[in-house]
């Protein structure tokens, strides 16, 4: 009505939406929160020392090595670690050498999703976003399994990772989903991590204390 004087609802909504996602804005704001504090809680918790990362990091790939048998038909996404995440590179050799086509992820653009390259033992690295080594003539490739490495996951298979979003962009974004598999330190289990509109979900998750869980 004319003489209406609360204003009205506002003409344009784009001020709730976060990746194409209609959010109530004090909730995404009190996750964000949450999300920070618990990050920075299992940041700190995973600065283990020499010899009990060299064990925890022996028993994820022995898990691996059960979980995910070598196969040349099958191209595996990885990553390079960072803020004391597990170091799958031993792991990522020995895909290579019994012929899988491994791959690393690229950022190419910030807050787009992810690429990934072709990456092998003895190509040529260089730093990309955030210092993070990068395969400098890898090729362009979609994996049919994802390994993504965990700050925390909750007992719905939900991810905590840290804060870019990246992860949860690239996986909502394949035209044919591949297998996702959660890696990570043991201790790192949430109740939950209050999962908003754009979190992607594990299909499974690996810790370093055997445990093994799947949707």
């Amino acid at each position: 009505m004319d003489d209406d004087a609360t204003g009205g609802a506002p003409a344009c909504f784009a001020h709730l939406l976060v990746d194409g996602h209609l959010v109530d804005p004090e909730t995404a704001r009190d996750v964000a929160r949450f999300r920070r504090a618990e990050r920075a809680r299992l940041v700190a918790a995973r600065a283990l020392s020499a010899e009990d990362r060299e064990r925890a990091t022996a028993r994820l790939i022995d898990g691996l090595e059960r979980i995910v048998p070598f196969d040349a038909a099958t191209t595996v996404a990885t990553y390079w670690p960072i803020r004391g995440e597990p170091d799958l590179r031993l792991w990522m050799r020995k895909a290579h050498e019994a012929g899988s086509e491994v791959l690393l992820p690229v950022v190419i653009e910030r807050d787009a999703p992810l690429e990934f390259h072709t990456w092998s033992p003895a190509c040529r690295m260089v730093r990309g976003a955030w210092n993070i080594p990068v395969p400098t003539a890898g090729e362009l490739r979609t994996p049919d399994l994802v390994i993504v490495p965990l700050v925390g996951v909750d007992t719905t298979l939900h991810r905590l990772g840290n804060g870019g979003g990246y992860y949860d962009r690239t996986l909502a974004r394949f035209e044919n989903k591949p297998r996702i598999v959660g890696i990570g330190f043991s201790g790192c289990v949430l109740p939950t991590i209050y999962p908003m509109p754009w979190d992607v979900p594990m299909d499974e998750i690996l810790l370093s204390d055997g445990t093994h869980l799947t949707r």
